[in-house]
């Protein structure tokens, strides 16, 4: 990078024409190339500057240094905004005052520091009464400069000056900040430069160029601040990155009651609804709106009537400012073809733009912003389906509450975010994390959220705030991560010293139940019971334009019929993986299984096979059924052995009573059967070629169910049987040897014929290797990932939890394995097997039926390497199709290899 002083650092805006445009986002971070776009619509926006993403890299690369020639550049740019504005910064006279923001290249709402009023000292808020005639707007505006400021760049904590604040109201007998007048404000600021003083060491700084310099060095230095480091983690933002500086001229919101400010959607950010959607306050400052400490008022009169509130809408108090927002919106809706969500401020009764983005939506918002804003024209059916991420699916795709269900409702507040959840009370983001570690989810109760609850907010099921409204950093957050959230529920009160959640004559303490209802904003006592979702209208739509353009199909992983109904009406074109093992834990079925594993020879281990054979038929009868003219890919046993065996002496002592066999030839067994490393041990392909009467048994079940099931639905059954864990094609051949001959005895038994294939899992860095010589006689590949990653890689993914975060922390992998594809490593090796598999078979059948089928990013990688098909759990069939769709769109192939109908 160069960074020489005759480097363009900073980008001016104002007066209807600005130096940069949306184009240059990388550069000037979202807001400052939004902030520019629309200066350059003709929009009133407040003129100022941006200073680039490229100094925030500077600036650490250089040991927290400025590049050269960046000050000069500062100081000509402020110099053009007094000259538009008619005042000067630091002049003790005609002051100008700007507010300070950050501005990442990608959304990170309340992640890093923002400072408004920046210019006041003790002789400028003197000029500022002054010109305004507004002793008390002046003093109120100079002591959030000295909270903002002293908390932001000197550290002093902000709860410091809010206890003076509260602790002076009680004195003079007053609730609201409002009720305060300039002499109260006066006193304020003295007691607040005190509290500087003593908390800080220094006096509160009075030149307005250190001021502006503290306030710039304090917005790059957020860039690497905990809560921010932790969304982009998160969220998968670089720190490569950088953050711009958005420096603007100053607009008051809290001039008196012909000035306002607020924040606006152009669509419902809950709903998608196609209707103007926001809240603003009259006489207030941005941060008053978000941060729940004043209840915001309704933007449109319809609003307010839905809600109940007594307060005037925007629409009814200020009539000219709502008209001029309305008009603003449409312009900026139409411009960037997408919901906006816009902050907006009036000073005596002029309406001034100060961001506009595209604005965080829930999946449900999301799918049909999408689906309206392609039917209006504005975009394609192919960029809807782009609009939508995959992963906020999982919003749609889990229970709601039942409808029928008893709600023990105790409080009610704002639906902040949609869908429901139960879990035990948390009261702070570190308890929310070791209850996620422990198993246990959990709700996470605060008085108002922070961004320092942000992990907190990610290990919780759902968030539950008692003040705040719809756009409060809780709401807000919580949308983008697709959590329940209910806000503002004011009749709750919380001792987080106790440690209890009191309203009414009900009081909860940390651990017990609570359920959150984010669509309606009901709060219940204890456990409330769900329902499936409903997956029509704008869901069924998106979905169908999803499946008109994607080449790879997608399967489930599902061993029950309940997985397989689920699967299917999901969209499951077939069922990738079904583990016969967990067939075998139900009911008789374990005896049965402990009969055969006790035996002590062939003969025996048939007889107790011959007992679980009708069980395994009905199972894949019921599958075949149910997937009727569908694919259904079955795995032959997989687990060890000893898996079926007793634990406790307790468990010893009835196997062997419903066995017959003594302990003692029990607990012998045991022995023989304990491994130090189970994982690389006896299990997959090694069972059946030990006991091929296994392997025999399974194969003739699945024959006999595909017979049965093309007889009672009219549909050709094609089973795949799988043979797990092979590393050699003579492994493969011999237990293909058993599964052929099964087919043949019950076509000969039957007189009908299966259509079938005999497949393997790759799993095992050999088996990718040997991919040529195993596809001699293997028709088709199913990539195991998570058995692949454990080997390749080394790592126990039920151990990896101690480590990995240090890992991806530290830049070693981009992202926990286990969830997303490693594509250098094991990617590698997927790739291999397909080169070398279809070498030698070229319509070779190929699918993943790890977890990674249902990763967004790994789906990507699937359609890049030509696989025909992605399994994965269920309920991620539905993220899976329209991640395979904007793979497809991506244009990563030329189109995944296709060889199955």
């Amino acid at each position: 990078m160069a960074t020489d002083s005759a480097t363009k650092w900073v980008y001016s805006f104002g007066d209807g024409k600005a130096e940069g445009r949306s184009s240059m986002r990388d550069l000037l971070g979202g807001k400052g190339a939004n902030l520019a776009e629309m200066c350059n619509l003709g929009l009133p926006v407040p003129p100022g500057f941006t200073i680039t993403t490229e100094v925030c890299t500077a600036y650490y690369e250089n040991g927290k240094s400025y590049p050269p020639g960046l000050r000069e550049q500062v100081a000509e740019a402020l110099t053009a905004v007094g000259a538009l504005t008619g005042k000067a910064f630091g002049d003790a006279g005609n002051p100008l005052l700007v507010s300070v923001r950050s501005g990442a290249r990608a959304s990170m709402p309340g992640m890093m520091d923002t400072v408004l009023n920046l210019g006041l000292n003790d002789e400028t808020v003197e000029a500022l009464a002054a010109s305004s005639g507004d002793p008390r707007f002046a003093y109120d505006s100079y002591r959030r400069f000295i909270t903002m400021y002293s908390n932001v760049v000197l550290g002093v904590e902000h709860h410091a000056f809010e206890e003076a604040l509260e602790h002076y109201k009680d004195r003079k007998g007053v609730s609201l900040d409002t009720e305060l007048g300039a002499e109260d404000w006066k006193t304020l600021v003295g007691t607040y430069k005190k509290i500087v003083r003593d908390e800080h060491g220094s006096d509160f700084p009075q030149k307005p160029e250190d001021q502006l310099w503290g306030a710039i060095g304090a917005v790059f230095d957020s860039w690497m601040i905990p809560r921010a480091k932790k969304y982009r983690e998160l969220n998968a933002i670089p720190e490569s990155w950088g953050t711009a500086v958005n420096v603007q001229a100053m607009v008051f919101g809290n001039m008196g009651d012909t000035s306002a400010t607020g924040v606006a959607f152009t669509r419902n950010p809950s709903t998608g609804e196609s209707a103007l959607y926001g809240e603003f306050l009259i006489n207030a400052q941005g941060e008053d709106v978000v941060a729940g400490i004043r209840t915001p008022q309704d933007i449109t009169e319809k609003a307010r009537v839905e809600a109940k509130s007594d307060k005037p809408s925007m629409e009814t108090a200020m009539p000219e400012s709502f008209a001029e927002l309305t008009r603003i919106y449409g312009i900026l809706e139409k411009h960037y073809r997408d919901m906006q969500d816009m902050e907006f401020t009036i000073e005596s009764g002029k309406l001034w733009m100060l961001q506009t983005r595209s604005g965080k939506r829930t999946a449900k918002a999301a799918l049909r912003i999408a689906v309206e804003l392609a039917g209006e024209g504005l975009i394609t059916r192919e960029e809807a389906v782009g609009r939508v991420e995959p992963a906020a699916l999982d919003q749609l795709l889990h229970p709601t509450i039942d409808p029928k269900a008893e709600r023990k409702v105790i409080a009610s507040g704002l639906p902040a975010s949609p869908g429901a959840a139960t879990g035990e009370i948390v009261f702070n983001s570190e308890a929310a994390e070791a209850a996620r570690k422990a198993g246990r989810p959990c709700i996470l109760v605060r008085i108002e959220t922070s961004p320092e609850d942000i992990h907190g907010m990610h290990a919780s099921e759902g968030i539950l705030t008692t003040r705040g409204g719809m756009t409060s950093h809780a709401a807000v957050v919580a949308r983008g991560m697709g959590k329940p959230c209910v806000s503002g529920v004011g009749s709750i009160r919380i001792d987080y010293k106790a440690g209890t959640l009191s309203v009414g004559a009900v009081t909860l303490k940390a651990g017990d139940m609570v359920t959150i209802d984010g669509s309606t904003g009901q709060v219940m006592q204890g456990r409330v019971e769900m329902v499936a979702p409903e997956l029509s209208g704008d869901f069924a739509t998106l979905m169908e334009w999803a499946d008109g353009v994607r080449t790879m199909k997608v399967r489930a992983n599902a061993d029950t019929p309940t997985d397989a109904r689920v699967a299917r009406e999901f969209g499951a074109e077939g069922i990738g993986l079904c583990r016969t093992e967990h067939m075998f834990f139900e009911g008789d079925r374990i005896v049965a299984v402990r009969e055969m594993i006790l035996s002590d020879d062939a003969e025996g281990r048939r007889a107790a096979l011959a007992k679980i054979l009708p069980y395994q038929r009905q199972d894949f009868l019921a599958l075949f059924t149910i997937m009727s003219g569908l694919p259904v890919t079955i795995r032959l046993l997989d687990p060890p052995l000893h898996e079926f065996l007793p634990h406790t002496d307790a468990e010893v002592t009835e196997v062997a009573s419903s066995t017959g066999v003594s302990e003692d030839k029990l607990r012998h067994r045991m022995r023989e059967l304990s491994e130090f490393n189970p994982m690389l041990g006896f299990r997959g392909c090694r069972l059946a070629i030990a006991f091929p009467e296994i392997a025999e048994m399974q194969a003739r079940a699945i024959f006999e169910a595909a017979v049965e099931a093309a007889k009672k639905t009219g549909s050709p059954v094609t089973p795949e049987v799988m043979v797990p864990l092979v590393f050699t094609q003579a492994e493969f051949d011999i237990v293909k040897a058993r599964i052929d001959a099964m087919a043949k005895a019950v076509s000969d038994e039957t007189g009908s014929s299966v259509a079938y294939q005999v497949g393997t899992m790759i799993e095992l860095p050999r088996a990718a290797l040997k991919a040529g010589e195993i596809a001699r006689t293997a028709e088709f590949f199913s990539f195991g990932t998570n058995d692949l990653t454990q080997t390749a890689l080394g790592i126990s993914r039920d151990d990896a939890g101690t480590f990995l975060g240090a890992y991806t922390q530290k830049g070693i992998l981009a992202a926990d394995p286990f969830v997303t594809i490693d594509q250098e490593g094991v990617g590698e090796l997927v790739r291999i097997g397909i080169e070398r598999g279809r070498a030698v078979r070229p319509n070779l059948k190929l699918g993943i039926c790890g977890e990674h089928g249902g990763d967004p990013a790994s789906v990507h990688f699937c359609q890049e390497v030509g696989l025909d098909y992605v399994s994965c759990s269920p309920y991620r069939v539905p993220i899976a199709r329209l991640a395979a769709a904007q793979a497809a769109l991506a244009g990563t192939s030329g189109g995944a290899h296709q060889s199955e109908g």
